[in-house]
């Protein structure tokens, strides 16, 4: 496994400095280093782990074969000839399914296959959602030998960019910037009212920023917020609902976003640091909201402080900070200073980190700790990696086929004609397509799939295209607080050991800003110039802010009805009157 590991972070930190390398030889190598991951070390009993390793060998045997026929393939246009490469491509395509459904479950394979199923069978279907009909060696080879299928564009953004913040974020959380974040957050809030709950969305924000994962940062910090929060006397949905809520935020707030970020890139051709200056702000907003929900909390329970004596003294908060503001100061340096592009300045920033795994917070030489923070970081690293893989490969037929057959064109056709060619209407069918799509699958592939054929439709109405794909992200990622699927919910309630449907809907109520930011950053779009206009940015920033603290405050702090419809009311006023489309 270690082996392995640091093959597959070594070629990846291999390619930044390498120069080009062919898509067909890049792409495939990747998905050959992550399908060990999904089939060999996922554990399971003999009958998995014997078609797993089945599987797999015949899946890295097609991906490498692929990479040593690139040039010949790059000459057939997507044209399979031959049954060696039909086989090939059936290799390839069970294997990318097989893959995403012991990496994430069985919804998004299913997608995928209903996908191919359209894609071969779809002429039969009369109107006009049937196809005209692709011959099967053009259809097969697009999606395996060209790079219009699992080999596209968005594969290239998993192999070059989202792989290596993966590995920056993994040797992070090898050392001791986990424990820095916690450090900053218990100086910062944890003397406040409520300062234990407002420790956890601090230490989310800052650990959700690099893990990217809700799941992840749930399971992290939670094992540290959780313990907390209850010993303090709160209610233990309260506490989930925090943790909850807080750590899915981290999948909004840059510079991560969840792999988000780096596919909104290739989708939009907006640099990266223009997107992470878009979306800090209304990150910030919805953590904002959050903060402003615990304070009405308080309002009811008794939310005590953090305990002084369990409060990190100055020095050490100096001392652990020091793990994760070097490496993010590299980073940024490399961004915005030197101007480099974000995967270089990343790889700076690993080794920034990478040299500070030598080192811990009581200034000894452990030589034990440091080879543990080696494997831990290797093996995370590739883990991780191979699970983003499998669901962006994976996500890649389903765009193939929408771009070889057309329907992504006639979904957006009826995303028009059903709202009556009006924006509002249209962003509420994206909305409820994003929020049921994202119930089943990741974030990342939900937004993947949702503004692949409800981005134009918005775009056609006049949205800014950054301003329709955060809309589209953000409504992607409800689903983690919004029952009945709620991923983050489902883990804190079970790590708290507290019924999940009470902590869904404290969560809701807490995380109202979800619902609200990216109706806002529709009517008030100066939100997402950061970089552009700060000035207005700000301004909007305050008004919607003012707005959000009505909003929450009514929902949560108000038990009288007439109290909660009146504060409800001016702060959506607040954020909505006199914007654009208003």
């Amino acid at each position: 496994m270690l082996v392995l590991a640091a093959m597959l972070v070594a070629f990846h930190l291999g390619l930044i400095f390498s120069g080009l390398v062919p898509n067909l030889v890049s792409r495939p190598i990747h998905l050959a280093l992550a399908l060990p991951w999904i089939f060999l070390f996922a554990g399971g009993g003999l009958v998995s782990r014997t078609s797993g390793a089945i599987i797999c060998a015949a899946g890295v045997a097609a991906c490498l074969w692929v990479t040593a026929n690139q040039e010949m393939l790059s000459d057939q246009y997507g044209f399979l000839e031959g049954d060696l490469q039909l086989l090939i491509a059936a290799v390839l395509l069970i294997t990318v399914l097989e893959g995403a459904r012991r990496a994430i479950g069985w919804p998004l394979p299913i997608v995928a296959a209903l996908a191919l199923g359209y894609g071969l069978f779809g002429q039969h279907i009369p109107g006009e959602f049937g196809h005209s009909g692709t011959p099967l060696a053009s259809f097969l080879g697009t999606l395996t030998i060209a790079e219009g299928g699992i080999w596209g564009s968005l594969t290239g953004v998993s192999v070059n960019v989202v792989a290596i913040f993966v590995i920056f974020g993994a040797v992070l959380n090898a050392g001791e910037a986990g424990q820095g974040f916690m450090n900053v957050a218990a100086a910062a809030a944890g003397r406040l009212k409520g300062g234990a709950a407002k420790v956890s969305v601090l230490s989310s924000a800052l650990f959700g920023s690099i893990s990217g994962s809700a799941s992840a940062n749930v399971a992290s910090t939670g094992a540290i917020t959780l313990p907390a929060m209850t010993r303090l006397g709160y209610p233990k949905r309260l506490a989930a609902a925090v943790e909850a809520v807080a750590s899915s935020g981290g999948q909004i707030m840059p510079p991560l976003m969840g792999a988000g970020a780096f596919v909104m890139v290739e989708l939009t051709r907006v640099p990266y640091t223009q997107i992470m200056l878009a979306a800090l702000l209304p990150a910030i907003l919805y953590f904002f909201a959050v903060w402003i929900g615990i304070n009405a909390y308080a309002r009811h329970h008794d939310l005590a402080a953090v305990a002084a004596e369990d409060r990190p003294n100055l020095r050490r908060v100096a001392i652990t900070s020091g793990f994760f503001l070097v490496p993010f100061l590299v980073l940024l340096y490399g961004m915005f200073v030197a101007q480099y592009t974000p995967q270089y300045a990343a790889c700076m920033a690993i080794i920034a980190g990478f040299v500070l795994l030598f080192f811990n917070a009581s200034g000894t030489f452990d030589i034990r700790q440091i080879l543990a923070r080696l494997e831990s970081a290797l093996l995370t690293s590739a883990r991780q990696v191979s699970i983003i893989a499998s669901i962006i490969v994976c996500a890649s037929i389903i765009i193939g086929v929408l771009a070889i057959t057309g329907l992504g064109v006639k979904i957006t056709s009826l995303i028009l004609s059903g709202s009556g060619g009006l924006l509002w209407p249209s962003l509420f069918l994206t909305a409820l397509a994003c929020l049921f799509l994202g119930m089943e699958v990741p974030t990342t592939a939900a937004y993947v799939i949702c503004v692949s054929v409800a981005g134009p439709a918005l775009i056609q109405q006049g949205l800014d295209p950054l301003q329709a794909h955060l809309f589209v992200f953000w409504f992607a990622l409800i689903s983690t607080i919004t029952p009945p699927v709620c991923g983050a919910v489902f883990i804190a309630a079970g790590m708290i050991e507290e019924n999940w449907l009470k902590v869904a809907f404290t969560a809701m109520a807490l995380g109202i800003g979800l619902y609200i930011v990216p109706l806002a950053m529709i009517t008030n779009p100066t939100v997402l110039e950061l970089g552009d206009a700060p000035v207005s940015a700000l301004l909007a920033t305050a008004k919607i802010a003012v707005g959000l603290g009505f909003v929450s405050f009514g929902v949560i702090g108000y038990k009288a009805l007439p109290a909660k419809i009146a504060a409800i009311c001016l702060g959506l006023l607040v954020i909505f009157l006199g914007g654009q489309y208003i």
